[in-house]
């Protein structure tokens, strides 16, 4: 369906060449896409339109007299307004220096002349999805940066953010009153001269020293206008370098020790509540696409923050309690983030990055787990079985459970409809040699010898309404962790993909 036929309003494209020819094919290829499309002959037009109209997309030819591509880039990627819009290169340049230059300026994809209507139709569908996603999901977060804000200044609790150090780098006005020190006075302090936490402070010392997390339910301290306090402290560690301390002040009820004890009583029972929320939430419609993938985690997200909201209108909140709620939202955001990354990793090439000492079966067994849905809904059972005592291997775990679902998917869909006695797809994982791996059989239709002979080649597929580039990305990935894959018919009929990756 195109942006026309859904509703949405028409995206725009710019096309930038100055060969009126390939402009004219460019046009040609995209014009019933539902899109409005723009064109400029030179580098100085293309940065004029993109001023004024900010384009969903650009294409943007590298050969250009005068302002070439890399320069349009360069000067688009340095205006706030523009530096926004996605860029994708054509050029009848193939050496790999120019590639490189083009991304490192940021553009995120590359076309080579002479075009192929297909590969172009889908280079640009698939990076203005990204797109949209991208923008969808900035607007969420600044959403949710303005309700957690909203939070923050509503719950009683003092909260204190602190740098690695220990210093104070923000707090809400219930901190600036239980330290007794106005909001500039606070800011830039060691939290360990605003408050004297007596026999505790060498533990609560080494807590915020090593990223731990904390909980005390009760703590002496002295404030530095004299006031003797006791408070109920939550410390832990947020991403990069910082800390969160929060304090709340319970001198006035620490005899009501039973209403503490049924707290942290209700507090361990939703967190075992929450967790299975959590497990729930993995196993929801993959089928529903990216969209929902992305929608999912945004949509828990707005529910824990009206959560904490109805929470923070109690008459006696838990400061723990709202803490989890926090984290979670923290957790689901970071989900929603993960969502766009892999699906970037899909048309990027895997680079070394984010690689780490990696245990298959565990990989394996979540990827299982995540292909439940999709087992159920085919009638297709999963049996996985795992080999002990694997060893481990160095790898981009997101980008390995992409291989085994895309595998596993294949091999449900192959299986549909077979007879019971037939089984289901078996899962296993191996060791061989100095290498090791997992392989997925199923009992299907197997694979003709002419498929056999392009199965790991772009655009080639057996699926009605299916790309081709599943297993041609699973093959980039698998090459770029230096191992391998492949398929072998199944003895018994169908198909067996395999995949290896080096120990270490």
């Amino acid at each position: 369906m195109n942006e026309a036929a859904s509703g949405r309003r028409a995206e725009q494209v710019l096309l930038v060449d100055d060969n009126p020819t390939n402009l004219q094919v460019l046009y040609k290829t995209l014009e019933n896409s539902g899109y409005t499309l723009l064109a400029a002959r030179d580098g100085e037009q293309a940065l004029s339109i993109a001023e004024k109209a900010l384009p969903s997309l650009l294409l943007l030819d590298i050969m250009m007299p005068g302002m070439d591509g890399f320069e349009v880039c360069r000067r688009l990627k340095a205006n706030p307004e523009t530096r926004g819009i996605p860029v994708i290169f054509l050029s009848a340049l193939t050496d790999t220096d120019a590639k490189v230059e083009g991304f490192s300026l940021g553009a995120v994809d590359y076309i080579s002349k002479p075009f192929q209507a297909e590969e172009v139709r889908a280079r640009v569908r698939t990076q203005l999805r990204i797109h949209r996603l991208e923008m969808e999901l900035a607007r969420r977060n600044a959403e949710l940066e303005d309700e957690n804000f909203q939070i923050l200044r509503a719950v009683t609790e003092a909260i204190f953010g602190l740098d690695r150090q220990g210093r104070i780098s923000s707090a809400n006005p219930q901190a600036e009153s239980l330290a007794g020190r106005a909001h500039q006075q606070c800011i830039g302090e060691d939290l360990f001269t605003v408050f004297d936490f007596q026999s505790l402070q060498p533990r609560i010392e080494k807590a915020l020293a090593e990223g731990e997390r904390l909980s005390l339910d009760e703590v002496k301290l002295r404030t530095t206008d004299g006031r003797d306090l006791t408070v109920a402290m939550y410390c832990a560690a947020l991403e990069g370098e910082r800390r969160v301390v929060v304090l709340r002040d319970i001198t006035d009820w620490l005899n009501n020790q039973h209403a503490l004890e049924a707290a942290r009583e209700e507090l361990h029972s939703q967190r075992q509540h929450l967790a299975h929320m959590e497990r729930l939430s993995t196993g929801g419609e993959m089928a529903a696409g990216i969209a929902h993938e992305v929608n999912q985690p945004l949509t828990a997200v707005s529910n824990y923050a009206r959560v904490a909201q109805r929470f923070l209108e109690q008459e006696k909140p838990d400061k723990t309690k709202l803490i989890e709620i926090l984290d979670k939202i923290v957790v689901q955001s970071q989900r929603a983030s993960d969502v766009i990354q892999r699906l970037r990793s899909y048309i990027r090439k895997p680079t070394t990055e984010g690689r780490i000492p990696l245990d298959l079966n565990t990989v394996m067994q979540e990827v299982v787990m995540l292909a439940e849905v999709d087992s159920r809904i085919n009638g297709v059972a999963i049996d996985f079985q795992p080999t002990s005592d694997l060893p481990g291997t160095l790898a981009d775990d997101v980008q390995v459970q992409q291989i085994g679902l895309n595998l596993i998917r294949n091999a449900m869909e192959a299986m549909r409809g077979a007879p019971e006695d037939f089984g289901g797809v078996l899962v296993r994982t191996y060791r061989e040699a100095d290498d090791v791996g997992f392989a997925v059989e199923d009992r299907g239709c197997g694979l003709s010898a002419e498929m056999e002979e392009k199965l790991f080649s772009p655009f080639v597929t057996t699926k009605e309404g299916g790309m081709g580039v599943g297993l041609s990305i699973c093959q980039s990935i698998v090459q770029a962790h230096g191992g391998s894959i492949g398929y072998r018919p199944n003895p018994k009929g169908g198909a067996i993909f395999y995949c290896q990756f080096p120990v270490r």
